[in-house]
């Protein structure tokens, strides 16, 4: 992977929104202890991007209007990419690998990595600069959050195997370890707190290797509370992932 380097033309904009696609320039990686740290020069060159940018009308259905560096992307089957039509937009800047299906619509945008074999469902946002490993399914209506400022903050980032369910939300730089299992409408932030029913512990900001997490909710605290019957939201760790967990999340190969 290329080091750190200025761009602030439009050459080297360029460059750098080449060697993004081409993955070999990633706004966020994976340190040898496990931490993802954020490429701060990275996500500096995107914002050139569109600073250096003119707003153009664009050769879609329907019409566009967007910055002249960062159009969607178009791809061919020599990219081993399956982008089923009926408005999905990949904006250029993303990688998105061999074998990656993307179904309509989705929206996957500048800076965001998604990893070889990964199922990206209907009406499901990649973020800017999100990062998606391999083998994942993000399901119908999921959302990761993007981030381009502050430029060192951390984005989404969803390790290799994990299956994420319908109307989850991912936000704020949280990180979901390699072959977690989120149930549908399990939303998560970098402060949420999940309550691990399993290890008895708490875990802020990422979701365990193999930890299998669904919606849960606890009393709030308070007289008020207490009268109205309130409760918070709280996702829970009911289990960690087994054979019964792989077989539920299988998704038939004939599909891909």
């Amino acid at each position: 992977m290329d080091g750190e380097r200025r761009v602030g033309t439009v050459e080297q904009v360029e460059e750098l929104l080449a060697d993004l696609e081409a993955g070999t320039v990633r706004a966020a990686t994976r340190g040898e202890d496990g931490s993802w740290s954020a490429h701060a020069w990275v996500k500096e060159g995107i914002l050139a991007a569109f600073r250096l940018s003119d707003t153009v009308e664009m050769d879609w259905p329907g019409g566009a209007v967007d910055r002249s560096l960062v159009p969607a992307r178009t791809f061919g089957t020599a990219d081993g990419v399956r982008v089923v039509p009926g408005g999905t937009s990949v904006r250029r800047g993303a990688h998105v690998a061999a074998g990656v299906v993307v179904m309509p619509p989705s929206y996957v945008n500048v800076g965001a990595y998604v990893g070889a074999g990964t199922m990206v469902d209907s009406h499901v946002l990649v973020g800017s600069c999100a990062q998606v490993g391999e083998r994942v399914h993000l399901s119908t209506a999921v959302q990761l959050g993007g981030v381009l400022e502050p430029v060192g903050a951390r984005p989404v980032v969803v390790e290799d195997d994990v299956f994420v369910g319908a109307q989850c939300g991912l936000y704020e730089g949280v990180v979901v370890r390699s072959r977690a299992v989120l149930a549908p409408g399990v939303v998560l932030t970098a402060g949420t707190t999940v309550y691990d029913l399993v290890e008895e512990r708490e875990w802020r900001g990422e979701v365990p290797e193999g930890a299998v997490v669904v919606p849960g909710s606890r009393p709030a605290r308070g007289d008020y509370a207490d009268v109205l019957g309130l409760s918070l939201y709280a996702p829970v760790i009911v289990k960690y992932r087994d054979a019964g967990t792989d077989a539920a999340t299988v998704l038939e190969g004939a599909l891909r």
